[in-house]
């Protein structure tokens, strides 16, 4: 096959190639530069050492208005977003995918840790053999169309042996560190970016606990997410945990139990891959995740229509965060995932 691979210019799409190469597929390189942060240098030089073509995507102005502006729109909301999903689903894949139609490709493949398995006649993505390492949970949203021409090559890997493998194979990026952090905000000030991307500062307001007494002052909802105890800003003589925001009040509740859990919550945008769209009314039982490499906890979900649903769990699980994915899984495989929209009181 005629291969389009995503290179980010660090160690695991560089080892995909050399696995696709080995495999016997032509494989072509492409870079998305998303942002101004892109390691082009690296891909390039990644590219030359395994001697395949480096195509260069310009997809700053999708992300930036799908991307960043979600980041900053969930944040404003008092929701805690993820990036990576968003990106995967809008710009990443379809980006990838669009260029390989356009110019003769036949498949496209990334250096996740996941699988793509057939369902009968549908394509779904599968947990990957490294339980450390496994990215399903945030390729969730990807459709049919793009999870029919994705390889994964990496799927039965392990990162310490693709890590091994690839200095054995003297590449370049063997020994690189990645970052698991938001890669638009290396210095991970998520409120300036915010600030900046929108204009509107982040106004003080109240720190509060779950009666709603006020404990002292917050410097602006931006600056705080579900299950938070550190860089909270406020002494209280004893930890105390993040458990709700509210943008339309402007108030953070925290409690010093790390216990507050969730049993029942609402998801939206729903993406079914493993199984066709349910009808309205219909109950499923699956897996749930609710953050990434979090237990698999047993669920019963209410399909509501619209992408829409209401999930009951059957253990309670802690920091179940609105703006976060919900992932359901059986047997390994997902069935589907959406955007946890909020928590039944």
């Amino acid at each position: 096959m005629r291969i389009l691979l995503g290179i980010s210019g660090g160690l695991d799409s560089a080892f995909a190639a050399k696995m696709l190469l080995s495999q016997g597929h032509s494989v072509e390189g492409a870079i998305l530069v998303l942002h101004s942060y892109a390691e082009l240098e690296s891909a390039r030089e990644v590219a030359k050492q395994i001697g395949i073509v480096l195509h260069e995507i310009d997809g700053r102005a999708r992300f930036t208005a799908v991307v960043q502006r979600n980041f900053a729109d969930e944040y404003l909301r008092g929701r805690t977003p993820n990036p990576c999903v968003i990106c995967n689903r809008a710009v990443k894949f379809p980006l990838l995918y669009e260029y390989a139609m356009e110019h003769g490709f036949d498949a496209i493949a990334t250096g996740h840790y996941s699988a793509v398995i057939k369902c009968g006649e549908r394509y779904a993505i599968a947990a990957g053999k490294d339980a450390t390492r496994d990215q399903s949970y945030v390729l969730w949203p990807l459709s049919q169309e793009i999870l029919s021409h994705l390889v994964l090559p990496l799927s039965d890997m392990e990162k310490e042996s693709v890590r091994k493998m690839a200095a054995k194979a003297d590449l370049s990026v063997a020994d690189k560190a990645e970052s698991r952090e938001i890669c638009f905000i290396p210095d991970q000030d998520y409120a300036r970016f915010i600030s900046e991307f929108t204009g509107i500062e982040a106004r003080e307001g109240d720190f509060v606990d779950e009666a709603g007494n006020v404990l002292g002052r917050h410097k602006g909802i931006l600056n705080y997410t579900v299950g938070q105890r550190k860089g909270l800003g406020i002494s209280l003589g004893k930890r105390m945990f993040v458990t709700s925001i509210s943008a339309e009040h402007n108030t953070v509740t925290l409690s010093d139990d790390p216990n507050v859990t969730v049993f029942d919550f609402y998801i939206e945008n729903a993406v079914f891959s493993g199984i066709a769209e349910p009808k309205a009314g219909e109950v499923l039982c699956a897996d749930a995740r609710v953050r990434y490499l979090a237990p698999l906890r047993p669920a019963s979900v209410t399909y509501l229509g619209e992408g829409k649903a209401r999930v009951h769990l059957s253990t309670a699980a802690r920091a179940v965060t609105p703006g976060q994915s919900a992932v359901f899984y059986e047997d390994g495989r997902i069935l589907f995932g959406g955007i946890i929209a909020e928590i039944e009181a």
